[in-house]
């Protein structure tokens, strides 16, 4: 999976978040063991079909990324694939998949996002008094997160950045939140397990993408209180405004656990 760049120069390189204070408050991960059985449950779920995704695909000599890969020759940075990128025109949940940050111990990363077509009544965009244009209307499209991924094709990482990354349309945390469980890629193309793995992992990993949207709208405030006069959702100096490590097999081992003492407990009749 080795890449190239049209322009014969490196990835640009940058830092898993904002520079400087800019990242106050900390990202904290979820506390796990907090969370009710029945959504560690369904974490579970989600992460054994993650898994045996990642096993059907290891048994054939092939991973994540390659699936994505397969059939468009050399690997150039920042162009995206599938070319077309991945669209569901039921779900209208949308994905592709790239590298340019140059992050180290990452290939490239998938881009996620739900179009206006998938998105639940009530939403809309943040006010915005800027010059950019956003998408509108039926062409709304709301950036999820995205998923690195290091040169073997697994999941190292997931991520949240900012408006001028992507060029999508702006809502705030908890407006996203209500989009995560509609996120699904239901079809084969490019790729059936790549689909349903991507799908699974917004089961698996849904606290963790609640903190890093959460986090990114703190990013975000705190970013524009200590610049202004900045389009906040312009300014190249904020790319990536939260990292969280994720590793699938140790997280799915975890959750067996706390499903497991949590099963204990309950047969104990503690709490």
């Amino acid at each position: 999976m080795a890449s190239a760049s049209r322009n014969g120069s490196s990835a640009r390189r940058s830092k898993r978040g904002a520079g400087g204070d800019a990242l106050l408050p900390p990202l904290t991960p979820p506390d796990l063991g907090a969370l009710p059985r029945t959504m560690l449950a369904a974490m579970l779920a989600a992460g054994e079909e993650a898994l045996e995704c990642q096993r059907v695909l290891a048994k054939g000599g092939l991973n994540l990324v390659g699936e994505v890969l397969k059939g468009h020759g050399t690997f150039y940075e920042y162009d995206h694939y599938p070319p077309e990128d991945v669209f569901d025109r039921e779900t209208f949940s949308q994905y592709y998949y790239h590298a340019h940050r140059g992050m180290a111990g990452e290939h490239g990363h998938f881009h996620t996002f739900l179009r206006a077509g998938g998105m639940p009544a009530g939403v809309s965009p943040v006010p915005y008094e800027g010059q950019a244009p956003w998408p509108t209307g039926e062409e709304a499209v709301v950036h999820l997160v995205a998923v690195s991924m290091d040169a073997y094709g697994r999941a190292i990482g997931l991520f949240a950045v900012n408006r001028w990354v992507t060029g999508d349309t702006w809502y705030a945390a908890p407006d996203v939140i209500r989009m995560l469980d509609r996120f699904a890629i239901d079809h084969a193309y490019p790729s059936w397990p790549l689909n349903r793995w991507l799908t699974a992992l917004f089961r698996l990993y849904r606290p963790h993408l609640e903190a890093l949207l959460h986090h990114r709208d703190r990013v975000i405030a705190r970013w524009a209180a200590e610049h202004p006069g900045q389009d906040v959702y312009e300014d190249r100096r904020l790319e990536v405004t939260g990292w969280l490590p994720i590793d699938v097999d140790e997280d799915v081992a975890r959750l067996r656990m706390l499903v497991r003492g949590s099963l204990r407990r309950r047969a104990r009749g503690t709490p």
